[in-house]
């Protein structure tokens, strides 16, 4: 009997077949998470780039002004909108950032515990290092 594989040749388990191999996790949202070190491939308008969108901001920007020095207006247009493009997801995960650890602040506030002072007794209490027991002030200044 001919026995035929059930599943294709570079099936990984645990991925999904949604079109395109090595894919990128994706929210529930359907974009993919906001992330500094995320490589993009950007195809320009001559070129062919690779980099994080600080690295293509930069590189566009600079090709944008190359372009202008040279006296071509319409590729250095082109670029300078490459250039915002990535201006924009940069704004767009300074954002991100921002928020979320202002909520990872709001967090940590409320998972603090709040501590009320006690009312002070007759002695005052210091805390010896040797003993690591807390006693009255008479006795820790004798020591």
């Amino acid at each position: 009997m001919n026995m035929k594989r059930t599943r294709s040749r570079h099936h990984r388990p645990g991925t999904n077949n949604s079109g395109g191999s090595g894919s990128a996790p994706r929210h529930q949202n359907g974009q993919i998470p906001l992330n500094r070190n995320h490589v993009f491939d950007s195809n320009g308008p001559e070129v062919r780039i690779r980099g994080t969108s600080q690295q293509l901001f930069e590189k566009y920007l600079q090709l944008g002004r190359d372009a202008t020095s040279s006296g071509d207006r319409v590729t250095a247009e082109a670029y300078f909108q490459h250039a915002e493009h990535y201006f924009r997801i940069l704004n767009a995960m300074n954002q991100a950032a921002q928020q979320a650890q202002a909520e990872r602040q709001e967090r940590a506030a409320r998972s603090r515990p709040v501590y009320q002072q006690q009312p002070e007794s007759g002695a005052e209490e210091d805390y010896d290092d040797q003993r690591g027991e807390a006693q009255p002030e008479s006795e820790a200044v004798a020591s």
